[in-house]
């Protein structure tokens, strides 16, 4: 009977390296034409530009979405902490808005930008200080509104690939791309959020912050939650490009993964309800979600999977025929993401690196508790993008 709990456990627990596949199965029998948006009506979008401390890249932002293929905008850059002296874009559709105290809460700064909207806009765009927007971006998302969805999320695709860190953060971003939002949302669920090229309908957005009550890193996680809980459908739109700065040194790396490997011990637990919510309403989305959100980062997924297989050489080696399936199961899924994504060859010599990388993060881990004491956003070196 003990035999059988333990290889049990293995089963469930190794689901997080072969789930993948039975996405890929489901997309594709799931697979239909996609539907013609019926007009060409430009909806007004507002995008909040959040910036904390640091304003070096945020002009390279501004611009970017200024010469987007689209005209019915305003760009609301909220910029927390900052010098704004040298912001001067003179253009009406920038509105600077600088808080009297420092917010440090990206959730905050949205809510301080939306309490000073200069019109009531149908769609609320989110991007990231250190993001480049591509020209079509918003015209991508106004078509994916016209086909009468609430709540989209775009690519962050890589802005720099100048170090084996960001050659390897960028590989790491392509499989979650592939897996946890093309493949999440073309089998029937929901495309999980990045924190920034992401949109929704104003009134949708504006009622899922009041029900977050976080003041570090992880907002994403909870409003993605909040959506999915009632039944909301997040859409994965691949032509909505952003460009996201990646991590180029050690300490940068630490500290991020440190705050995100926080979030992920802070809400695993909303996918644990997510999936029994899902079983009590029978619902795909909420179910195959909640096991994305159950993961493990994957390095940590990695070090249990090995540790599993090192009690089974002494213990039952017959049970190691299911990490053999397992692990061919995960490397063909993220080597397929890298095809599919058309990933640089310095992203495939990067991946010799990858014990390295590994090793940054276990000490991210050991960081993860004081995660957002140590640093609130992650502060890129401009002379490396």
């Amino acid at each position: 009977m003990s035999m059988l709990i333990w290889a049990i456990v293995q089963i469930l627990f190794s689901s997080f390296l072969w789930f993948p596949v039975v996405l890929l199965v489901t997309s594709f029998l799931k697979k239909k034409r996609k539907p013609l948006a019926l007009n060409n009506k430009e909806f007004d979008f507002a995008i909040i530009v959040t910036a904390y401390q640091q304003i070096d890249l945020l002009k390279d932002a501004v611009y970017s979405i200024l010469n987007t293929k689209y005209s019915n905008f305003i760009i609301y850059v909220v910029a927390d902490n900052c010098d704004v002296s040298g912001l001067n874009f003179a253009n009406p559709k920038v509105i600077v808005l600088q808080p009297e105290n420092i917010l440090a809460s990206n959730v905050k700064s949205h809510i301080y930008a939306i309490d000073r909207f200069e019109r009531n806009h149908d769609i609320i765009s989110i991007v990231d200080s250190d993001n480049l927007v591509d020209e079509n971006y918003l015209s991508a998302l106004n078509e994916k509104f016209h086909e009468n969805f609430s709540a989209v999320q775009g690519v962050r695709a890589a802005r720099n690939l100048n170090t084996f860190l960001a050659c390897l953060d960028e590989a790491g971003d392509m499989f979650y791309r592939f897996i946890d939002r093309k493949l999440l949302s073309e089998s029937g669920s929901s495309a999980s959020l990045a924190g920034s090229g992401m949109a929704f309908k104003s009134d949708l957005y504006i009622q899922a912050l009041k029900q977050i009550e976080t003041n570090g890193a992880g907002f994403d996680k909870a409003l993605q939650y909040n959506l999915v809980a009632s039944k909301e459908k997040i859409e994965f739109c691949e032509a909505a490009i952003v460009y996201d700065a990646k991590t180029t040194k050690a300490d940068q790396l630490v500290k991020q993964r440190s705050r995100w490997i926080n979030t992920w011990f802070k809400y695993w637990k909303l996918g644990a309800i997510l999936f029994f919510k899902s079983l009590l309403n029978f619902n795909w989305n909420q179910f195959a979600f909640s096991v994305m959100l159950l993961r493990p980062p994957l390095f940590l997924l990695g070090l249990i999977s090995i540790l599993m297989i090192a009690i089974n050489l002494f213990f039952s080696p017959i049970l190691l025929l299911i990490w053999a399936v397992s692990f061919s199961c995960f490397f063909i899924m993220f080597y397929r993401s890298l095809l599919y994504f058309k990933a640089d060859n310095a992203i495939y010599e990067s991946l010799w690196s990858a014990p390295k990388f590994i090793f940054y993060q276990i000490i991210s881990l050991f960081k993860a508790r004081s995660a957002n004491k140590i640093s609130v956003a992650t502060k890129h070196d401009v002379s490396n993008l």
